[in-house]
């Protein structure tokens, strides 16, 4: 008779076949701009022996006393061609300043069997990166602090060798499409770190895409480690909505795991939930009697209801509105006028728009059309990299009661801010 293992395994199969010297650039970006840093630096020659050049995009949130953590993003093979602009993303840099976190996304121009394995140089200019970071920005903290990670394709690999090879540094690891299907024994430490694996199914290359997470999953669970997988029916190598489960799997890891000294917790066992793959039901772990090995285990409830929306549906929907518009402020100059406000971006799905209000009369929009900041699905760039200023010009000499609400990407509005 054919265990539960064996037979949730065999359904995934199913499902499968069914379905040169450094140099720094300012850049303007998002709600904060002008006070928080974004700067972009280049490693080439010496400094970077494994590829012909790389490209590293910084986030350094002016809130920030102390750096806690450092989201990384590595992206896939050929995909440098997107350049950086993570490091410019509203909603990353909102869940950065909440955190005390840097963001750092690489762009390495070389071989992706040669930067995909940390210990060939990828690593070491990683650090090297921070180091110079740390410098220009008075946070000498940053080399050392700990990592979020995010890659793609070859950088799902690369994501994997470093829980292999460095995983005392990991907070917590999101793998998209990875590829290669290493299969590693791990060192202990690597079986604290919460990692979630996302495939497609078929059609996604010839490296072994689908099979590298369902072997990683089921390697990181005979281990009892947080791990868990989602196959996203419908989406594809290059397509995912993976940003709507990566940020609430990596608060939900934040919460848990960094201590206020910077040093790395196991999850509370008494927190932890249960979810099955196939039936996408959540259990609390405590309270569970079974055969807990083929099912995902993740960190709290929250985290375990937004992975069953995203294993399910293939995206996680905000369900609440963003904050408010702040600091509104009118000049006038003859017939004209400019409003203008500051605004955060909403954590869990960005800033779609803003409507803006004269006398409770909707008057215009920013941007006029499309979205202030969206991202593409080939990787999660954020499109366009930077947003339009938040200001509204109007032919308007009189004074009169003016609003602005912020409206998320999911179509939620905020409460209206008036002048």
């Amino acid at each position: 008779m054919m265990s539960r293992r064996l037979l949730i395994f065999a359904t995934l199969v199913l499902m499968l076949l069914s379905c040169r010297t450094a140099r720094l650039q300012t850049a303007r970006s998002g709600p904060q701009a002008g006070r928080d840093t974004v700067f972009s630096l280049t490693l080439i020659g010496s400094e970077c022996t494994f590829a012909d050049h790389a490209d590293y995009g910084f986030y350094i949130p002016s809130t920030a006393t102390t750096i806690r953590g450092v989201m990384v993003f590595q992206h896939g093979c050929s995909q440098e061609e997107f350049g950086l602009s993570r490091h410019c993303d509203v909603q990353y840099q909102a869940l950065a300043r909440k955190w005390n976190l840097a963001i750092v996304e690489t762009n390495i121009f070389g071989l992706c069997d040669v930067w995909a394995s940390p210990s060939n140089g990828s690593y070491a200019a990683l650090i090297l990166a921070l180091t110079k970071a740390a410098k220009r920005t008075s946070h000498p903290e940053l080399p050392g602090a700990p990592f979020l990670l995010w890659g793609h394709s070859g950088g799902g690999f690369w994501t994997l060798s470093m829980l292999h090879e460095h995983p005392e540094r990991i907070i917590a690891a999101v793998c998209y499409s990875a590829a290669w299907d290493p299969r590693w024994e791990y060192p202990a430490a690597a079986y604290d770190v919460p990692v979630i694996f996302r495939h497609a199914g078929p059609g996604e290359g010839a490296d072994n895409i689908p099979a590298t997470a369902i072997h990683s999953f089921a390697h990181f669970r005979s281990h009892d480690a947080p791990a868990s997988i989602a196959h996203t029916r419908g989406q594809g190598h290059n397509f995912s909505y993976m940003r709507s489960m990566t940020i609430p799997f990596w608060e939900a890891a934040l919460k848990q795991r960094l201590a206020p000294d910077g040093s790395l917790k196991p999850l509370d066992r008494e927190q932890t939930f249960l979810g099955d793959p196939v039936l996408f039901n959540i259990c609390q772990e405590k309270f569970y009697k079974g055969d807990k090995g083929d099912l995902c285990l993740l960190a709290d409830r929250a985290c375990a209801e937004a992975w069953c929306e995203f294993a399910r549906d293939g995206q996680v929907i905000d369900k609440t509105p963003p904050e408010a518009p702040y600091a509104l402020r009118i000049v006038r100059e003859g017939d004209t006028a400019k409003l203008s406000w500051r605004a955060e971006a909403d954590i869990e799905s960005g800033i779609g728009h803003f409507n803006i209000y004269c006398d409770g009369e909707f008057i215009g929009r920013v941007p006029e059309e499309g979205m202030y900041q969206d991202y593409d699905r080939n990787g999660d760039q954020a499109e366009p990299v930077n947003p339009p200023a938040m200001e509204f010009h109007i032919q308007d000499s009189k004074p009169r009661d003016y609003q602005v609400e912020t409206v998320n990407r999911c179509g939620l509005a905020s409460v209206r801010a008036t002048l």
